[in-house]
């Protein structure tokens, strides 16, 4: 399996009931995952938590054998290899669409840099849009840009929190395409969180359901 999770356990510090109680998945190469729940079911958590955004409290995270969290180990988030794209898209408002991309690419040469965000624009289809700002573009535009920068460092995982939650109705339907079609053409391993049955039958291989009362998760 490329993604291990074993009795993955979490919980804030000040409360005393777990967000996530022994919690195991496994995932494979290229397949797109869906984590279905309600809000404050601990969807969004369990995306922080491969992030390495928090950290659990016991378990074990392996993404293709290599061990990012267990009783010994702590990955921090920059060494983990996997992009994000957070509800809000997280976009920097004073960066253009080209800056925005190329920011976490500070490692390669600017000439590298140049072509990768060539790359994702032409993959996300806004190669014409790369010098506007985040303001000048629709709510659909916005979240191809965050998930062209999530994947501009060529991570393992593509992680997508509530990926249509700030989508008109109207056009979710054409974005999911849209989505499913890029991340299928990227090749990547992706696991993604909503609250909507529809979202998850649209772009997912498999879907995992929250169930409350066993604080677990139930594959289907």
């Amino acid at each position: 399996m490329y993604i291990e999770i074993k009795d993955l356990f979490f919980r804030f510090k000040n409360s005393s009931e777990p967000v996530i109680d022994n919690f195991d998945l496994t995932v494979n190469k290229g397949e797109i995952i869906s984590i279905l729940g309600q809000s404050g079911s601990g969807k969004s958590t369990f995306l922080r938590l491969l992030a390495g955004l928090e950290k659990p409290c016991s378990g074990t995270i392996a993404i293709n054998d290599q061990v990012l969290f267990d009783t010994t180990t702590y990955v921090e988030p920059e060494k983990r290899g996997i992009g994000m794209v957070f509800q809000d898209y997280a976009l920097f408002p004073h960066m253009t669409v080209e800056k925005n991309i190329t920011y976490g690419l500070d490692r390669l040469k600017p000439s590298e840099r140049t072509q990768r965000c060539k790359e994702v624009l032409e993959l996300v289809g806004l190669k014409e849009l790369s010098h506007r700002y985040p303001y000048e573009l629709s709510g659909g535009q916005q979240q191809r840009v965050a998930l062209a920068r999530a994947l501009a460092p060529k991570p393992s995982v593509l992680l997508l929190d509530e990926p249509f939650s700030n989508l008109d109705a109207d056009i979710r339907s054409k974005i999911r395409e849209e989505l499913k079609r890029i991340i299928n053409k990227a090749g990547i391993t992706c696991i993604f969180v909503t609250h909507d049955i529809e979202d998850s039958k649209a772009l997912a291989d498999r879907l995992v359901m929250i169930n409350k009362t066993l604080k677990g998760f139930v594959q289907d």
